[in-house]
């Protein structure tokens, strides 16, 4: 009898050891069930400083996101290639290792031809209507072209419009370009322009162009007014011709796995930070090129001359050679929605 009772109360202590063991495994899960829940983390990686426009702006959308999603996401910029180089932060961005780039557009014409648009000379009436374009039905449709690639455009970040320099004489109409040399990032498009205007073309580094001016390895090149200011050009060049014959600009790629995980709500209000911060980006970007412009003509370093209408007309025939090679492999459509948009 005693033996029985010593089974049942070791029972008992068991059952009671198993309720209690369950009650505080059910009070852990319901902590757990009303935390809050962790922030969804975003990688923002580019290449450049924060100072500059696509620094500022990538900075901007952090604080947009973060104040309007009130903690729901959280943002982690990486800029100067902290986090991945040049060549590294596409295949990061597809691996989604990282969730957001802004890539040079050119960088993208080995996914899609067609990003050589910006390339493309005397194409775009001015900056304005570059960003028309970008805004518009054919320029958000090259940023839906790259889904099949594990990418989505989400914005067009501009750098800004291309002017030539020189070393040698004031460049006014197509014939002024014969016999000279020029720098040119890599791309088919660049030396068929130079091409066109019996030029040469060499292809430089950015960062070994001032270099190759000052010993004369080229004549000329083609840049922002920014790049042209803080890069010092005006030290190795004489002439400058105010064209805006070419783009510079930037495209703004998130990841298609992460963006279809998102809910239709955060999505939406992910895409009005991104266009606030746009607006601000294009804003800082006309603004520094402008101020860079005044510090050129103040310098009195360079004789500028700026492209009349006939001039541009001009030019505009001599490219015909290019647009003949090009049109197709970009694609009409582009390249007529672009050339119509005032």
């Amino acid at each position: 009898m005693k033996k029985v009772w010593q089974i049942l109360l070791v029972g008992l202590l068991a059952l009671g050891l198993a309720l209690t063991a369950s009650g505080c495994g059910g009070e852990k899960k319901s902590a757990q069930g009303t935390g809050e829940k962790k922030p969804i983390v975003v990688k923002f990686s580019h290449v450049v400083a924060e100072s500059t426009p696509k620094g500022q702006a990538a900075l901007k959308f952090k604080e947009l996101l973060e104040s309007k999603s009130n903690g729901q996401f959280k943002v982690e910029v990486y800029p100067s290639s902290q986090l991945y180089g040049d060549k590294e932060e596409l295949e990061a961005l597809r691996a989604n290792n990282v969730q957001l780039i802004a890539p040079s557009a050119t960088k993208l014409v080995g996914f899609n031809p067609a990003f050589q648009l910006v390339d493309m000379p005397f194409l775009f009436a001015s900056d304005q209507a570059a960003y028309k374009f970008y805004d518009g039905e054919y320029g958000q449709k090259l940023l839906r072209s790259l889904e099949s690639q594990g990418m989505l455009g989400l914005a067009w970040w501009p750098n800004g419009s291309k002017h030539f320099t020189n070393s040698k004489r004031p460049l006014k109409r197509p014939e002024d370009f014969k016999g000279l040399k020029f720098r040119t990032q890599s791309g088919g498009v660049l030396d068929e322009q130079f091409k066109a205007l019996g030029a040469g073309s060499q292809t430089i580094a950015f960062g070994e162009v001032y270099v190759a001016l000052q010993n004369k390895t080229v004549d000329g090149q083609e840049n922002t007014f920014n790049n042209i200011d803080t890069q010092k050009y005006a030290e190795v060049q004489k002439y400058m011709t105010v064209s805006g014959h070419g783009r510079i600009d930037y495209v703004v790629l998130t990841n298609t796995t992460f963006w279809n995980s998102l809910t239709d709500e955060q999505k939406k209000l992910f895409t009005e930070c991104m266009k606030e911060a746009t607006d601000y980006e294009r804003q800082l970007a006309d603004e520094l090129n402008q101020k860079s412009f005044e510090n050129l003509k103040n310098s009195g370093k360079l004789e500028i001359y700026t492209l009349t209408d006939a001039d541009r007309q001009a030019f505009i025939e001599a490219m015909k050679p290019v647009y003949d090679k090009y049109t197709d492999k970009i694609g009409k459509e582009y390249i007529e929605a672009a050339r119509n948009t005032k």
